[in-house]
């Protein structure tokens, strides 16, 4: 291994999480943290690591973002045809990873995965620049194509019939809901030795809240 690889390494002293600071709800303390980063003006503070896995447990992990959350979980919209969609098909169950860096924070959202209401997709659909909207009809995502010309002129022959018709959300793009069973929250400290703060949802509804060796 190359020593400028090797060597590279920061070491986390700005803040520290302790059991006593911590909410008693997991997502009211995702939206403590998700304020505090937001108030930083993090570029893309909304990008996550979405990692699914095929029924056989072949993995695969990419960025997409996140675009809204509440009790019931966290959402994000894509195509529903595309690699990550058929995995989550396959097999509905998902982690999202969140990295801000300019806080020396993590956040680790493990959870099970569920399509977002027709209402609630076609609302965001048409929130979207018109360019992205039509960008959903004009992508086979995931699919092999020739090169980027035939994108390109795809791209051309659907803007010009979205110029006479309504441009409505096409049935294979939409939203997807992870429902969280386990949430972990990992605060940068000095010498590795970290803070990891777990949630995990128990029986009843309520989070046990646990601290994890770094």
């Amino acid at each position: 291994m190359p020593s400028s690889v090797a060597d590279i390494r920061t070491d986390y002293k700005m803040q520290s999480l302790l059991e006593k600071d911590v909410d008693a709800s997991a997502i009211r303390q995702f939206d403590k943290w998700w304020q505090e980063a937001t108030r930083s003006e993090i570029t893309e503070v909304n990008a996550m690591t979405l990692a699914t896995a095929s029924a056989n447990g072949v993995p695969a992990a990419r960025i997409v973002l996140l675009k809204g959350y509440d009790e019931q979980g966290f959402v994000f919209f894509t195509n529903y045809e595309s690699f990550k969609g058929h995995q989550m098909a396959e097999n509905p169950r998902a982690c999202l990873v969140f990295f801000w860096k300019e806080l020396e924070r993590q956040v680790r959202i493990t959870g099970l995965v569920e399509k977002v209401s027709e209402v609630e997709s076609n609302a965001y659909f048409h929130s979207r620049p018109q360019g992205s909207q039509i960008g959903a009809w004009v992508s086979p995502q995931s699919q092999v194509i020739t090169d980027r010309g035939w994108l390109e002129e795809r791209e051309k022959t659907l803007t010009e019939d979205f110029a006479t018709k309504p441009l409505m959300r096409p049935a294979h793009w939409g939203g997807y809901r992870v429902k969280p069973i386990c949430i972990e929250f990992w605060q940068g400290r000095s010498s590795r030795l970290h803070d990891r703060i777990q949630y995990t949802l128990g029986d009843t509804g309520a989070w046990i809240i646990e601290r994890l060796a770094p």
